[in-house]
């Protein structure tokens, strides 16, 4: 039903942007104004710099996005500059394909990478008042790791990681036995 590609030099960053506008929209609605809510192009540009950002289209349409970066240690905030751990932003579904289960194959996508990188964790963070995002990632497995104030958000975030496993911690372990 979707398709799932890495960004490529020929896609459109306007459109990209677009599309993160119409996903944050309900959020804006709701008082949060994420970045993603009206961020230009050159700011779109600058957040997915250095990540692996996946779109998914469905035919011609785009229909979502997820960027996921190493370690960012220019951050202002500490959680996303650890070694351990790579980080999910940028996030966004455009309304029309919300519930058919798109958000859960880029994560799924994003978490895979991250696994590939040989990361033991993986953190996004989301406005603590968008309790929704926040149960929904408890779903998934993240758990909140620490509160966060953003110097130009106007409420409260929170840190979230999930444990990701690796090859080694999924193995069945043998044993040998010898006479």
């Amino acid at each position: 039903m979707f398709t799932l590609r890495p960004l490529a030099e020929t896609d459109s960053l306007e459109q990209l942007t677009a599309l993160l506008h119409r996903a944050y929209a309900q959020l804006a609605s709701m008082g949060l104004r994420y970045t993603a809510v009206d961020q230009s192009v050159a700011v779109t540009r600058r957040r997915i710099a250095g990540g692996h950002c996946l779109l998914a289209w469905r035919g011609n349409a785009l229909a979502g996005t997820i960027t996921v970066h190493h370690p960012l240690p220019a951050s202002p905030c500490p959680q996303f500059r650890q070694p351990d751990g790579a980080v999910l932003m940028q996030f966004g579904v455009d309304p029309v394909w919300q519930g058919c289960g798109l958000g859960s194959l880029l994560m799924d996508a994003a978490e895979a990478w991250a696994r590939s990188q040989g990361y033991l964790r993986i953190r996004l963070d989301t406005a603590k008042p968008a309790s929704h995002l926040v149960e929904r990632y408890g779903k998934r497995g993240y758990r909140v790791e620490a509160p966060l104030q953003w110097p130009d958000k106007a409420y409260a975030s929170v840190v979230m990681v999930k444990e990701l496993e690796t090859a080694a911690a999924t193995r069945t372990p043998v044993c040998a036995a010898t006479n």
